[in-house]
């Protein structure tokens, strides 16, 4: 059976048809609160190089905390280890759901494609 690490926030709908869409496919979950275990510098940092995707893609650009930081107009011009050290400031700022497979799969956001592929590797 494949297993992953789900970063959620439980009271977000996205998160938990996710989470429902995953075991549905067998995937067995550790389930991880986005807020209360913020993911780390360095989580953040692995998980982020291990995607190939951009860093902006790790950021909740729809969220209030994004647009009240301004972030759309700061974050080009900060730096990869600024803007990963404000990530792992505040778990709001952080794209939700994010799938951690224990093959080193990175899946941020809620992809359905993406999650089949997973569980049929």
């Amino acid at each position: 059976m494949k297993h992953a690490l789900l970063i959620w926030y439980p009271r977000c709908s996205t998160c938990i048809n996710a989470k429902k869409e995953l075991e549905s496919l067998g995937i067995e979950l550790t389930l991880r609160d986005i807020v209360n275990e913020t993911p780390s510098v360095d989580e953040l940092t692995t998980w982020f190089h291990h995607s190939g995707k951009p860093l902006k893609s790790f950021f909740n650009t729809s969220g209030n905390v994004y647009k009240q930081l301004d972030l759309k107009n700061k974050l080009t011009s900060m730096s990869e280890d600024e803007q990963l050290t404000l990530l792992a400031s505040n778990g709001m700022l952080i794209k939700r759901p994010l799938l951690i497979g224990d093959d080193g799969t990175i899946i941020i956001g809620k992809k359905s494609k993406e999650y089949a592929e997973y569980a049929n590797q």
